[in-house]
Parts: structure tokens; C-alpha cells; sequence
């Protein structure tokens, strides 16, 4: 495909007014909708706010690549635009972006669009290329300086390929990945082939984006290799490069720090790497995730899974009991609801354990953990007196126990003769994994959580209303804290917990109406303290009534990013506020996602709303006359 096809030239803003991030991103999503490539900002401008929020598209020397990969967009398209006095755009160098690549793909997009898209990206890797593109003036000129770098990069590729590899040098292979897959991958690879032709070495390097894995690294070409260099956001297959000198960073360090890492691999310094868990000695810090960083990506891998069931099932139960005030307790349609609801709940626990489990031990952990899960979820433990299942705490820990258990049987028997490899995912690891997390869940989590889950189910149904009132207040603080990070998700998750040991949503109250406090606050601050805010920014604010509504914390955390103690403080103030009264007026809603537009599923629909617009106006004036007046 001809990049002119997704370079359009009415696509093109040459004149970037934006002054902040936010207002960039919203200018440039306001461009896509006026040529129709997308056909709904809300949406689009939510998932690029999200891919935002999980590292910045800043990658450094004055380039921005905003991107999403949704069906808000009608055709793949790269926004270019130019802004004269550059964004704080907060990328990784800290440096202000002159330079924005906004990448539009369809959900579903052919690989035809999708290797157009890595073509581009890895095109952008190239020193000349950006300094032509900062000097040019018109949007023709910027599709001629694209077709001619393309052009060039099509003839270099061609004589490489006719060209004879010199085996004599040094080889490596290299994997890049990012969660999205449409610019970071392909970037990183063009970056690390530079690095290796400059080094003087061989390099080929595995791609796994939007189009699939390409270029699949071959055992051959592992067993060759001099090393391994793994540029990814997002998990890969690791087990093939066990015994193998390898570094593991992040994609951005695959575009920022190419020669680096190859003079690294040239050099020896990386440690060896071992599939079975054990890590080397020499392993360098900042190859190591902390145990802290670790556990919550384990648990959050465990939750994602875990949350379709959740919404769906929880909605449908809410759902129900509707109909059943409205036709009836034995009617079909309230029992098809409540079953079906009850259907997706009863995977809760299971789903949790095994995805965490696999997350640890890879596929071999996920059928102990999902196992070890469904035990949690039952009253297994027949010889103790209580009659409670362990519940929620005893489903994460199965899922933990699963993991861990199937490492060690990894490196218990990872000296099995090559002719008896097979045995292992076919019996060793089933039967042995099985046993041992069974036996564990049977005689010791079980019995001993069976106990603390009817503890903590007592206390909720029995607690007093200074207590609930607390309890609401400090999750729904939490919810506001970290806007869809670590604290976050625990008090999401314990609210869960909490929804289904007891089935009263109390709780799923207080965490709702604390993450849609945070972007109604936002909201309300832009639409009455407008003089202190850009036209952008108060575009992006209207906005947020939308997304605070639909309980989509995330809104906020563009005006977070430039202005956290403020946006933060003020947040945290109107969400405990909010969550209090929610426990106050014990106010109990079935639905564990949806905001204002399940409240009519409350049990007072009319108390849970006033809670939402008590805490955003509350949040909203202070944040409001807190902040300075714009400049």
C-alpha cells in the first residue's frame, strides 16, 4: 500500500494550537472526525487516553504516536500534525514534541493496512526523515518526503536480501512487542536492525503486533544466537530461550536505546536465562521486577479475566430482580436472567485462580489453579465445622499456590532425559501440580479461610452504620486515588469480594460512585471556572460528564497527569464523601458496572445519585477554586 493512502493530506494539522497533551490529543481526534475517519470521538479519544495512561506515546527527539485500534475508526490513518512551539507532552525524554503521528486503525483492519502501519512506524526510526519533516510546509510535502524515505527503505531491504550473510559475525535474535501492536513494535525493529548494522552484527528480530507474530524466530536460529534481546509490553513466549544469554526491557528501550542494548549482547552483559523460574545470580537489577510489581501483575492478569464474568453476570442478576418486583419470582424471564446471572458468578473464583496461576507458570499452572479456585469456591473442607466456603481470599491464593507449584515442578525435573520431555506437560505436571494444590487447598486454605471468609461475611452483614460509613469513604477514596491503578482495582476488587460472599451491593455502591466522582469533578470545574482553563481543556471537561456518568474514571487522568495534587486531593475529598453517603443511606446496588445508567437497579435510585452530585460538586468546587487562573 502507497502511505499517501494513509498519510491524507486533509488528515493534517501543520498548525498545532494545543499548548498541553490533552488538548493536543483532542484537537487532532476532533481533525479525524472532521475528514470521517472516525465516526465516534468519545470512544476513540477513551482508548487513546487509555493506551496513554499505560505509558506515554512521547518516545523522545520531538516525536508523539498517539494510537488506538478500535471500532470507532472507519479507515486506517496516520494523522500528521506539527506544532511550532512543541506539547509537554510528558514523554520519556521530557523533552516537548514537535512532531505527532496519530495512528487510526479499524478493529478488523486488513494486514494490508496493518503493514502499511508498520512500514510508516518503522520509517520513523530514521534521523533524516525527521529533520526533512520538521522544515516541511505543506501537507504535499509531507506525503513526498514519506514516499521518497519509502522508496529508499525498499531498495536498502532489497539488496539486503540479495545480499550473503556473513556468518563469521556475531548473531542475535530479538523479540518486540507492544500491547497495542501498531507503531512501538515496528519502531523497536527497525531500530535494533540500525543498532546491528552500525555494530557490525546480525540481527533478526521477531515482531508480535497487530497482524500476528512475524518473522517467528526458528529453534535454529535460537540455538545459533549469541544472545536474546526482548524489547516488550507484553508477554511473550519464554521458555524457548531458556539457557540463553538474555536481556528483557521494555519496547521503548528497543527505540530509545538500540545500540545499547545490541553493544550489551556484544559485550556478554546479560545474565543467562532459565524457563523454569530460577533466576541467575548475575542477573542485573534492572532486569528484576520487584515482588511487589510482580504479585499485582499477576493478580491484575487473574482480574481482567475475571471481570467479563462480573459485569455480565452482575448485570444480568441485577436485571432480575427487577423483573422479579415487576413479574414475579417464578416467572421465566426472572429465572433465565437470575440463572444465567448466577451461571457467569459461579466462574468468578475459578476464573481468578487459574488466569493468576497462568500468569506464573504459564499454561501447564492453569488447570491446578482453575481447579484450586473452584475448591475456594466450595464448602470442600467437610471436616471442619464451619460450613462457609473460603471464598475470594482462598481463590487468590489457589491461584498463587498454582504458580508457584508448577516452577518448582519445573525445576525439580528440569534434568529429565530429552527422551522423557514429553511426560511433563502430559502427566507430570497435570497429576503432580493437581495433587499438590489440591492437597493444600484441602487441609490448609480451606479450613483456615473457610473460617476468615464467614468472619468477614459476619462483619458486613452485621456492621454498624459508623462502621460502613468508614469502610465506603476509604474505598471509594481509593477508587479516586490512582484512577484505575493499584489502589484502584484493590478496593474494586474487594468490593467484589465482598458482592460475592454476601450478594449485597452495598459496597459495589461506594467504589462506583467513587470512580464517577473524579471526571464529573473535572466536568463541573471546566464548565464554571472556564477562565481557568484553555478551550481545549474545557472541551475535554464537557466530555467527562459522559465519562464520569458511564463510571469511567480514566477521563481524568489527562488533567491528573498535568495537575495531580490538585486533581488528586480534590477528588479523593468528593469521592469519600460520596462513598460515605452511599453507606449512610445504605443504599445497595446489584450491578458492578454501568455508573448513573444502572442506577435505576438501586434500591434507591434517587439517594444513589444524589451521593454521585454531592461528591462531584464538592470535588469540583475545590478543585475548581484551587487552580490557578490559565495563563
Amino acid at each position: 500500500m502507497d502511505l499517501k493512502e494513509l498519510l491524507l493530506k486533509d488528515a493534517m494539522i501543520l498548525d498545532l494550537q494545543a499548548t498541553t497533551k490533552e488538548a493536543a490529543l483532542i484537537e487532532m481526534v476532533d481533525k479525524l472526525a472532521e475528514v470521517d475517519v472516525i465516526n465516534d470521538k468519545k470512544l476513540y479519544l477513551k482508548d487513546i487516553l487509555a493506551r496513554e495512561a499505560e505509558t506515554s506515546t512521547g518516545i523522545g527527539d520531538g516525536i508523539a504516536m498517539p494510537h488506538a485500534h478500535d471500532k470507532a475508526v472507519n479507515r486506517a490513518t496516520v494523522l500528521f500534525a506539527k506544532s511550532k512551539s512543541g506539547v509537554d507532552f510528558d514523554a520519556l525524554d521530557g523533552q516537548p514534541v514537535k512532531l505527532f503521528f496519530m495512528i487510526a486503525a479499524p478493529e478488523g483492519a486488513d494486514n494490508v493496512h496493518l503493514q502499511a502501519l508498520a512500514q510508516l512506524s518503522s520509517l520513523l526510526i530514521d534521523p533524516e526523515l525527521i529533520k526533512k519533516l520538521k522544515a516541511v510546509r505543506s501537507a504535499n510535502g509531507v506525503q513526498r518526503v514519506f514516499t521518497e524515505a519509502q522508496k529508499e527503505k525498499e531498495a536498502k531491504e532489497q539488496v539486503a536480501t540479495t545480499s550473503v550473510t556473513d556468518d563469521s559475525k556475531p548473531f542475535f535474535v530479538a523479540v518486540s512487542a507492544c500491547p497495542n501492536g501498531i507503531a512501538h513494535t515496528y519502531m523497536a525493529e527497525e531500530a535494533l536492525k540500525k543498532a546491528a548494522e552500525k555494530l557490525n552484527v546480525n540481527i533478526k528480530v521477531e515482531t508480535n503486533g497487530s497482524e500476528g507474530v512475524k518473522n517467528k524466530l526458528t529453534a535454529d536460529d535460537i540455538a545459533k544466537a549469541d544472545g536474546v534481546i526482548i524489547t516488550a509490553d507484553k508477554k511473550v513466549e519464554m521458555a524457548r530461550f531458556d539457557g540463553k544469554k538474555l536481556q528483557n526491557k521494555p519496547v521503548i528501550d528497543g527505540i530509545n536505546k538500540p545500540e545499547e542494548l545490541v553493544q550489551n549482547a556484544i559485550d556478554g552483559k546479560s545474565s543467562i536465562y532459565h524457563s523454569n523460574g530460577e533466576e541467575s545470580s548475575e542477573e542485573s537489577t534492572e532486569d528484576k521486577k520487584s515482588l511487589g510489581s510482580r504479585v499485582y501483575a499477576d493478580l491484575m492478569n487473574g482480574i481482567s479475566n475475571m471481570l467479563p464474568f462480573v459485569v455480565g453476570g452482575g448485570i444480568l442478576m441485577a436485571i432480575s430482580f427487577l423483573l422479579e418486583n415487576s413479574v414475579g419470582a417464578h416467572s421465566t424471564s426472572f429465572l433465565f436472567f437470575n440463572n444465567l446471572g448466577n451461571y457467569a458468578f459461579q466462574f468468578l473464583i475459578p476464573v481468578l485462580a487459574a488466569y493468576i496461576a497462568q500468569a506464573i507458570g504459564d499454561r501447564p499452572a492453569l488447570m491446578p489453579g482453575f481447579v484450586g479456585g473452584f475448591m475456594a469456591s466450595q464448602a470442600t473442607a467437610s471436616f471442619i465445622p464451619s460450613k462457609s466456603p473460603a471464598g475470594f481470599i482462598g481463590g487468590l491464593l489457589a491461584g498463587f499456590i498454582a504458580g508457584i507449584t508448577i516452577n518448582w515442578l519445573k525445576k525439580v525435573f528440569k534434568n529429565l532425559p530429552k527422551n522423557l520431555e514429553g511426560l511433563k506437560p502430559m502427566l507430570i505436571y497435570p497429576i503432580l501440580g493437581l495433587l499438590i494444590v489440591g492437597a493444600i487447598m484441602y487441609f490448609a486454605v480451606d479450613p483456615v479461610f473457610a473460617v476468615v471468609n464467614q468472619a468477614i461475611t459476619t462483619f458486613l452483614n452485621h456492621m454498624g452504620t459508623g462502621n460502613a460509613v468508614i469502610l465506603g469513604a476509604l474505598l471509594a477514596g481509593m477508587m479516586a486515588l490512582d484512577m484505575g491503578g493499584p489502589f484502584n482495582k484493590a478496593a474494586y476488587t474487594f468490593a467484589i469480594g465482598a458482592f460475592t460472599a454476601t450478594n449485597n451491593g452495598t459496597l459495589m455502591a461506594a467504589v462506583m460512585v467513587g470512580g464517577m466522582i473524579p471526571p464529573l469533578a473535572i466536568a463541573i470545574a471546566t464548565t464554571f471556572w472556564r477562565n481557568k482553563f484553555t478551550e481545549q481543556e474545557r472541551q475535554a471537561g464537557f466530555s467527562n460528564y459522559i465519562l464520569g456518568a458511564a463510571f469511567i474514571t480514566e477521563g481524568a487522568i489527562p488533567f491528573a497527569a498535568g495537575d495531580p495534587l490538585r486533581v488528586i486531593v480534590s477528588s479523593v475529598i468528593g469521592s469519600a464523601i460520596g462513598g460515605g453517603l452511599t453507606q449512610l443511606w445504605k443504599i445497595n446496588i446489584p450491578a458492578p458496572h454501568g455508573g448513573v445508567f444502572v442506577s435505576p437497579l438501586a434500591n434507591s435510585p434517587l439517594l444513589y445519585l444524589l451521593a454521585v452530585i454531592i461528591g462531584a460538586i464538592i470535588a469540583g468546587i475545590i478543585y475548581g477554586i484551587w487552580k490557578p487562573k490559565n495563563n
